[in-house]
């Protein structure tokens, strides 16, 4: 009896526990392209054309490798736009009896899966996904006991468990476990960066392409031009690109924001692990092999090791510790509506017109500038978590909620009360002048408080201070901001505090 297999678009690997027992000759490989998909929030039309075509390429190479494959396009006849309906639909085409599935990585999906197999006459396994570095219960077992959850006590529990820059004796490479403080310097004149590896849409790509248009226009978004791969062998082209002509400045300039330099030395591969290019283990065994061969400083291999065995797989342990709960926080009560300069409405502030910019154009920008400029602003201007959340799942190409809704609500909202960060990840314009040009050219004034043209981002943050002193001036790390805070002569704060309310009213207003 043949067995159906779907594979989501974020499963595009042969390393699958659900392909793990597959009879090429009977069973049925099932990808499928559904609006309930596209459509949960307005997905960045590269990002739909990334996923769809990437599906469509490893759906190539499994007929290739001789698997039964059905493949469900988006316009297909027939379509139901529903994926459980159309894994029914196309068992009972094929005679299938049972379905063996690798869950989603996110709550909602997993809970269709799980509603769908207690309803369905199928036979229907549901398997972890085992691609990632710590179990559900293993992220368990390390948290259960714990006051605080901190992912640099985690980090160092996966060093050791995967043995990854240790020394004989077990001690970190280089002497410590973090080189973080040696990667935070500001660029002082715009870099000579070699251009990133750009990938020309083929047939299946520019067919994808073509079905954007017509379906998904009206996403927020640019469709052209779309340079990323689409296969795992571009993937790994695009990786070796990376460790030879930027991971050695990865680490020391990782902070760097600047104008129309959307990727700087960053990997730009984090929407290929995600959907199964690359795989995460043997990529840290890479970056570390350079080091150990003199080709890039501890610095660099081991900022970017933390990203992947430290920080993703945190991230997902802290995604599924805390849900379904964890989504609805809102500690800080941030209750402004999302305002429009989010969807590309014209703005004189120069750091969110850039970030938004290139968000647009690319589906993509580094991890500070969505820290520490959209995430930043949406925090000082109160705005409703659960819309920002959804903003960043539907604008970036390697967004998925399970790494986006920690990161966006616990990161850069604090949102979550302190579940994922220590302080919130407030600041003001001296930050973003310090490590970006953006301030060069702006309307607005970095350096100015109060007055014409004085900076939002310092008054803002002031009045995010003043705002949330009853929840966070007990926070040890928050001590010398409401120290600062508490010396402002009274009449200061007030035109600190006026200032703030004249450019909340004038954000309302979409006029900032």
């Amino acid at each position: 009896m043949s067995v159906l297999r779907p594979i989501l678009a974020d499963q595009l690997s042969f390393d699958l526990p659900s392909l793990a027992s597959v009879n090429p000759k009977t069973d049925v490989l099932v990808f499928c392209e559904v609006h309930s998909e596209t459509d949960y929030v307005p997905h960045h039309p590269q990002k739909i054309i990334f996923l769809f075509s990437a599906m469509r390429h490893f759906a190539q190479t499994c007929r290739e490798m001789g698997f039964k494959v059905h493949y469900v396009q988006l316009d297909d006849p027939g379509n139901t736009q529903n994926l459980t309906q159309e894994w029914e639909r196309i068992a009972q085409l094929h005679h299938c009896s049972s379905v063996s599935l690798t869950m989603a990585g996110e709550w909602r999906l997993s809970e269709i899966f799980k509603n769908w197999q207690a309803q369905s006459a199928l036979s229907i396994e549901l398997l972890e996904d085992s691609r990632f570095l710590c179990t559900h219960q293993e992220f368990a077992d390390w948290a259960k006991d714990r006051k605080q959850l901190r992912m640099e006590y985690f980090y160092q529990m996966m060093r050791k468990k995967y043995q990854i820059l240790l020394t004989a004796s077990g001690t970190p490479e280089g002497g410590r476990w973090n080189f973080d403080i040696e990667n935070r310097d500001p660029l002082k004149d715009k870099p000579l960066i070699k251009p990133r590896l750009q990938f020309s849409p083929d047939d299946i790509t520019l067919s994808v392409m073509d079905l954007v248009k017509k379906e998904f226009s009206h996403h927020f978004g640019d469709i052209e031009p779309f340079y990323y791969a689409c296969t795992a062998h571009e993937a790994h082209l695009a990786l070796e690109d990376f460790l030879e002509h930027h991971l050695p400045s990865f680490g020391q300039y990782q902070d760097v924001m600047m104008s129309d330099e959307p990727f700087l030395h960053h990997a730009i591969l984090s929407m290929y692990i995600n959907v199964g290019f690359i795989e995460p283990q043997a990529l840290c065994r890479r970056v570390e092999s350079l080091y150990q061969a003199g080709k890039v400083p501890i610095a660099a291999a081991e900022g970017f090791i933390r990203q992947v065995l430290g920080w993703r797989e945190f991230i997902r342990g802290i995604y599924w510790y805390h849900m379904p709960t964890y989504a609805q926080g809102n500690q800080l009560n941030g209750t402004r509506a999302l305002p429009a300069l989010y969807w590309g409405q014209d703005t004189k502030m120069n750091c969110l017109k850039q970030v938004v910019s290139m968000t647009k154009k690319y589906a993509y920008s580094h991890h500070i500038q969505r820290l520490m400029v959209t995430g930043n602003f949406a925090l000082l201007a109160e705005l409703r978590p659960v819309e920002v959340c959804a903003w960043y799942l539907a604008v970036y190409i390697d967004a998925y909620e399970w790494v986006e809704l920690p990161n966006t609500l616990g990161m850069a909202l604090f949102a979550d009360g302190g579940v994922l960060a220590s302080k919130p990840y407030a600041a003001s314009a001296r930050y973003i002048d310090k490590m970006s040009n953006f301030c060069k050219g702006c309307h607005y004034q970095a350096k100015k408080m109060t007055g014409d043209k004085a900076c939002p981002f310092n008054s803002l943050y002031w009045n995010f201070i003043a705002r949330n002193q009853d929840i966070l001036k007990s926070n040890p790390r928050m001590a010398y901001m409401y120290a600062t805070w508490g010396r402002f002569s009274e009449e200061k704060r007030q035109e600190i505090l006026a200032q703030a309310q004249t450019y909340l009213e004038r954000l309302e207003e979409n006029n900032l």
